[in-house]
């Protein structure tokens, strides 16, 4: 692992994740109070927000067009440039239109680098290290989110929303500028197929990453508004449970990575859905408002997990079709962003249970699936 740190390109990636994470984390913290103090905004219109806010994921594979005019990797900062950007912009333009806008910037940059993220990972880093270099990756995420959470805390004592969005927007955009000076490609890499692929052969990828996107979703709507609505945690209840995520998924993301390097793909993922078949039950019947908690805990330590389904592409993939393959893959993951919330929403009306029972069928489905990948440990 001591070569991969080395790597420019390990270094490269770790100071983008860094601003993708810190400015996507900032906007997600501001967002809410933003749209009703300042705006004043109704809830529809955050629910639309909300749903314009995943429509660059489901556009990812479009990233395959910018491979055409640019390399790799200066997407990777095209695309900060435009998360930066877009959180810079959010403060001037407080209006119903104008946070659809800069949303818009703002999320496109993040999903388009996370697309990159992905594919530069397992272009330049072999399998017996791309699962350990994924969580690492995790694990800045984490301690850039506490960082995040922290500097705001801060700065909302002194600053208002405008000074806050700037300032953090100009902290991404100050990553882009140490990212130009930077040369992390290899000569030695396979060359990326620029048009759009889709083969049957990766039919269990395709898969795996649909109903991830599923379960995903179903957690991000509904779980955090269960501890609210039916348990009454307080908002610094809330922040505890995130803080306690976080620090967390620093200490345990990397040695995931090294799991799924010991023990192989298939074993990693059975642990996962097994345990979520359990987990997303507790969410439908526990009682106790403690227990509850825990639980939330431990949904986020296995969401880490997930990191096994690209590195198992990695496995039977052609090496010349990571780059289109994981932009494929990004807007696989995001088909149910557009679907599940309104869906969920509606099932949550007649009965709170109904979601979370679906999400624990659907994790059934991918540990029945899951038993297609080769026992290749």
């Amino acid at each position: 692992m001591k070569d991969a740190v080395r790597d420019p390109m390990f270094r490269f990636l770790a100071v983008l994740s860094i601003a993708s994470t810190a400015g996507h984390q900032a906007w997600r913290n501001l967002f809410n109070n933003f749209a009703v103090e300042v705006v004043g905004l109704a809830g529809d219109q955050v629910g639309v927000i909300q749903s314009v806010r995943e429509v660059p994921g489901l556009l990812s594979l479009l990233a395959i067009f910018l491979f055409l005019i640019m390399k790799e990797h200066r997407v990777s900062l095209l695309a900060i440039a435009a998360l930066g950007t877009g959180l810079c912009m959010t403060g001037f333009f407080p209006t119903y239109g104008g946070i659809i806008a800069t949303t818009l910037i703002m999320s496109f940059g993040f999903h388009y680098f996370e697309t990159t993220n992905q594919s530069l990972t397992l272009q330049y880093f072999d399998e017996d290290t791309s699962p350990w270099v994924f969580g690492k990756f995790r694990s800045y995420a984490a301690a850039a989110n506490i960082a995040v959470g922290a500097l705001i805390l801060v700065l909302s004592i002194f600053m208002g929303y405008k000074g806050i969005y700037l300032l953090v927007g100009g902290m991404v955009l100050m990553a882009v500028f140490w990212g130009l000076r930077q040369q992390p490609t290899r000569e030695d890499t396979v060359p990326q197929r620029q048009h759009m692929v889709f083969r049957q052969r990766y039919w269990l990828y395709y898969f795996l990453t649909f109903l991830s996107g599923a379960r995903r979703q179903i957690f991000v709507a509904f779980a955090v508004f269960l501890l609210v609505e039916k348990f009454a945690f307080s908002i610094q209840e809330i922040t505890i449970l995130f803080i306690i995520n976080n620090l967390v998924n620093y200490f345990l993301s990397p040695l995931i990575g090294l799991w799924i390097i010991r023990f192989g793909e298939r074993r990693v993922l059975s642990l996962e859905y097994f345990s979520l078949i359990f987990v997303f039950i507790a969410y439908a019947y526990v009682e106790s408002r403690w227990l509850v908690a825990l639980i939330y805990i431990v949904d986020h330590i296995f969401f880490n997990f997930s990191i096994a389904i690209r590195t198992f592409f990695q496995k039977i993939g052609d090496p010349r079709d990571f780059a289109p393959t994981m932009a494929v893959g990004f807007t696989i993951n995001h088909i149910a962003a557009v679907v599940i919330p309104v869906l969920g929403g509606i099932l949550w009306i007649w009965d709170y249970r109904v979601p979370f029972l679906a999400a624990a069928g659907l994790s059934v489905v991918s540990l029945i699936a899951t038993q297609y990948i080769s026992n290749d440990k």
